[in-house]
């Protein structure tokens, strides 16, 4: 999904999830798509032209082990978006394979904000996130595809590190997001609303 908007105050990548092993195509219209476009609308429908909002596709819809066949893809639409608005701050949203996404994107300063939503976080994938990125994590109490103490448990260290990482627990909340809609994407809004004032911050301190 790919919605135009000019001068953003903040751009948004919002990244599905897929699979651990699987070479089948990705689809726009396969669940793991479906599931975020929720998220992509009601984000750009709050917020206006206030935000830059994308969701990518991959090229295939596992991850695939050391070849990570996802990233190449989602890296270049970070890029995309960085070269249609420069110096404009981006926030990443991803959703289970997407959140391990989001993670690995961390390592770029253009990315100052990441929102894992019951990531599929492994070999701490966290750890590869900047230290002057703001970190938020939901995950649900009942998932039981990817799992809330391994969440938790990077969020803490994150926040060790001294990073802006918290977490946010669903309760009875399961992996497909299904459940506690409110909440699910009433962070998600937050999240943004909270992106949009430290970019504001930081845009005032460098005029």
């Amino acid at each position: 999904m790919d919605l135009s908007i000019s001068d953003p105050e903040l751009a948004v990548l919002v990244l599905p999830g897929g699979t651990d092993f699987s070479y089948r195509p990705f689809s726009r219209l396969q669940g793991s798509a479906m599931r975020m476009y929720p998220f992509t609308v009601s984000i750009q429908a709050r917020f206006g032209s206030r935000v830059r909002v994308r969701q990518p596709r991959y090229r295939v819809y596992g991850w695939n082990g050391g070849q990570a066949s996802p990233m190449p893809y989602a890296r270049r639409a970070l890029d995309r978006l960085a070269d249609e608005h420069p110096d404009t701050p981006i926030a990443v949203i991803g959703h289970s394979m997407g959140g391990r996404i989001a993670a690995q994107l961390g390592d770029d300063a253009r990315v100052t904000d990441i929102l894992a939503l019951a990531p599929w976080w492994q070999f701490a994938d966290w750890r590869q996130i900047h230290d002057q990125a703001r970190v938020v994590a939901v995950h649900g109490e009942a998932d039981t595809v990817t799992r809330p103490a391994r969440t938790a448990k990077g969020i803490a260290e994150l926040a060790d590190r001294g990073l802006d990482a918290s977490y946010v627990s669903v309760p009875g909340g399961g992996h497909p997001m299904l459940d506690h809609l409110g909440l699910w994407h009433g962070e998600a809004l937050a999240f943004v609303d909270q992106a949009l004032s430290r970019a504001r911050v930081r845009h005032g301190a460098t005029r």
